[in-house]
């Protein structure tokens, strides 16, 4: 997600610093953005080297305008990230967030500068994928959201606002869903084949949900469902254990090789 997202933005002229903690994380994200870049191009996509020469690996975080946190979906991490970031970037700088279900407002509660601290949640593959939902925190101002909105459509996205209630809008609809194919999966209803067939030909997805999941990342699909159940209080978001199950054996979807399919 941080390298597609790293790619869109200097894919619009920006200058882009990218940073993860993970030796290699940042080698691995331009080797997959030239990949992507060079598919693109057949599409009149900008050119590859262009782009790429607009992103700057860095060590630790810079002086910038805008901070998109794209970390694990862990709330410990995200707050870190934000006190750190807090401290280093210049004042009048937005902090955005890419989570998908972790609350923006407990996120700015780590700085202080909570109504520059927004949700910017992009959609993978974020190159391909238009949407942006934009969250607000209970102290975002006015101003940041109307930055960050004109920003997503200056990507070529679609922003919709949100509010934030834990997992927003999509994941509070999508979570149950997938959730549900891995209860069809526990018990018997179908194969995951059928299962992703009936979805894909019956609801016109360009995807099925269980290979959706493996895409997402089973750890993090589970992650979202307990910030869902915690937040919302309703059983219907507890994980299947089917899914805690996959993620014990490290079964965590495309990421890992294997989940509810196989992957060379």
């Amino acid at each position: 997600m941080g390298g597609g997202i790293a790619q869109v933005v200097a894919a619009s002229g920006r200058r882009v610093s990218l940073h993860d903690s993970l030796p290699g994380a940042t080698d691995r994200a331009l080797g997959a953005m030239r990949t992507s870049l060079e598919k693109l191009v057949e599409k009149g996509g900008a050119d590859p080297d262009e782009v790429i020469s607009r992103i700057e690996p860095v060590d630790d975080f810079v002086r910038a305008d805008l901070l998109i946190e794209a970390a694990i979906e862990d709330v410990v991490v995200k707050e870190e990230i934000f006190r750190r970031a807090d401290e280093i970037l210049p004042r009048d700088a937005v902090l955005a967030s890419n989570t998908s279900s972790i609350s923006i407002t407990k996120l700015a509660a780590a700085t202080e500068r909570p109504e520059q601290v927004i949700g910017m949640h992009f959609f993978n593959p974020v190159p391909v994928l238009k949407l942006v939902e934009v969250v607000r925190g209970l102290q975002t101002s006015d101003e940041t959201t109307a930055a960050v909105v004109a920003l997503a459509e200056d990507l070529g996205k679609v922003p919709a606002e949100a509010r934030d209630f834990p997992g927003f809008v999509s994941n509070r609809i999508l979570m149950p869903f997938l959730n549900e194919a891995a209860y069809a999966l526990l018990e018997g209803v179908a194969e995951p084949e059928a299962i992703d067939t009936i979805a894909k030909l019956g609801f016109a997805h360009p995807m099925g949900p269980l290979a959706l999941a493996d895409l997402i990342g089973l750890d993090t699909c589970v992650a979202i469902m307990e910030v869902l159940h915690e937040g919302l209080g309703d059983p219907r978001y507890a994980p299947c254990p089917l899914l805690r199950q996959y993620v014990a054996a490290g079964r965590l979807g495309r990421k890992s090789g294997r989940g509810f399919y196989e992957y060379g």
